[in-house]
């Protein structure tokens, strides 16, 4: 991950370790998208992704050093304090980190754990619900694909439906599948997937309910 080689030792340790982690920001909030929306969770954004998406809307997340390892006992102090016994690790890009230290301790305190992930490097940590969102730019590994509870693709124009239907070919028979227009070309794809929807029911339509919410 980008810079992290420029930190100390003894931070690279606990970054190793999943003990500290550039977090970017954590809140409480209701989740917008997929199977899930409309859930009060806890949300922990970790800094750090070289996926490089052109639409990806937290663009600022993409250099960890720009936001500096945290401890994280304070994070994990923060939501077991939460109300919803619900954890969302999302990015940036959480599999670039060890996770285990983190889900370990609030599964410990009876939460469930939720993560989004690009599927891009090896996943760490005990998880209850895995949200695969693969990108044509950097490709999920292949080991993602059987562990994925929902497979949910963005949309931005027609050729994306045929990448959807690459992906959800390797998934498992459970695995919830969710298509979402990106957010710039939501008015201009939308009836497209809808009707592909309607055509193809297996595929669910995920909308960014908390951009219509005007929450985080």
């Amino acid at each position: 991950m980008k810079g992290i080689e420029e930190l100390n030792i003894k931070t690279q340790g606990l970054l190793a370790e999943g003990k500290m982690l550039p977090v970017m920001e954590a809140f409480y909030t209701i989740q917008g998208e997929g199977f899930n929306a409309g859930m009060p969770s806890y949300f922990v954004r970790i800094g750090g992704c070289d996926v490089g998406c052109s639409w990806c809307d937290v663009k600022e997340s993409w250099n960890a050093l720009l936001h500096p390892p945290v401890e994280m006992d304070a994070v994990i102090a923060q939501v077991l304090n939460c109300n919803a016994k619900a954890v969302v690790v999302t990015g940036g890009e959480p599999s670039n980190y060890n996770l285990k230290y983190f889900t370990d301790k609030v599964r410990g305190g009876g939460f469930r754990t939720y993560i989004e992930t690009s599927g891009v490097a090896h996943l760490t940590g005990d998880w209850d619900w895995i949200c695969l969102s693969p990108k044509k730019s950097k490709k999920p590994l292949e080991e993602i694909f059987p562990k994925a509870s929902e497979l949910k693709v963005i949309i931005q124009n027609a050729e994306d439906f045929v990448w959807a239907e690459e992906n959800a070919a390797k998934v498992s028979d459970d695995c919830m599948l969710y298509l979402q227009p990106e957010w710039s070309q939501s008015e201009k794809m939308m009836q497209q997937i809808v009707d592909y929807a309607l055509e193809n029911p297996k595929w669910k339509v995920s909308i960014q309910s908390h951009k219509y919410m005007h929450i985080p």
